[in-house]
């Protein structure tokens, strides 16, 4: 399980903190209603919901609509049942973004998985992908309050 955080050198631009907490929110109301972890958001739009394809068939989906603005945000389901289904990633997660021009990772710290992590963030670094741990939406409400909506 990993640690709130960045992982990666890069930081969000103004517009990509929009898409991030656009993206958290969304992603958490597609968990409640048991639909998936992972959403694909651009410039406040959704490209892609996770459903039954998994996370790198959604970033496929998402990420080729958004000529290389897609964030990625995949969270717990506010019921999630740790026992069988911990929202994971690694690094075929960061190549499936690559491939298709997706530029950034939000996953939540303290309830994902992180597999091939050294492999994971050398692989974002190298390719401009910013991959970001957090609790919960209040820890970049402060960087998102001074962005003009």
């Amino acid at each position: 399980l990993v640690k709130h955080g960045f992982l990666t050198r890069r930081r969000p631009t103004d517009a990509q903190w929009k898409d991030i907490r656009f993206g958290w929110e969304i992603a958490k109301e597609m968990g409640r209603l048991d639909i998936g972890q992972c959403v694909v958001v651009s410039n406040g739009s959704v490209m892609a919901v996770e459903a039954i394809d998994g996370t790198d068939s959604t970033i496929r989906r998402g990420g080729g609509l958004c000529n290389g603005n897609a964030v990625v945000v995949k969270v717990c389901k506010p019921m999630q049942d740790f026992r069988f289904d911990v929202p994971a990633v690694g690094a075929q997660t960061v190549r499936s973004m690559h491939e298709t021009g997706a530029t950034v990772l939000v996953i939540e710290a303290g309830r994902s998985l992180v597999f091939d992590k050294e492999e994971m963030i050398s692989l974002a670094n190298q390719w401009g992908i910013l991959f970001i741990c957090t609790h919960h939406h209040y820890w970049f409400n402060k960087k998102i309050a001074s962005v003009k909506s």
